[in-house]
């Protein structure tokens, strides 16, 4: 299992989580968009760190987040 985190984005102190464009259960690749998130009006892809199957969400959309902080769990595969 490895976490999916909300990138360094600089002096971005918090997101937003705008909305997710893969479900839990869905497979992703390695750099693939897993979801959208907003910080200062300007909105960022989270991009899967390895290829594997989304296992379970952790923050929903509307939710928020620090830099660092899991939204989401992976399953490698």
């Amino acid at each position: 299992m490895m976490d999916i985190v909300v990138p360094d984005l600089g002096e971005v102190g918090e997101v937003k989580l705008v909305r997710w464009l893969v479900a839990a259960g869905e497979e992703v690749e390695a750099g693939e968009a897993v979801a959208e998130v907003e910080a200062e009006k300007a909105v960022f892809v989270v991009e899967a760190p390895l290829a594997g199957v989304l296992d379970r969400i952790i923050v929903g959309p509307g939710g928020t987040a620090r830099p660092g902080e899991a939204i989401a769990r992976l399953r490698a595969g």
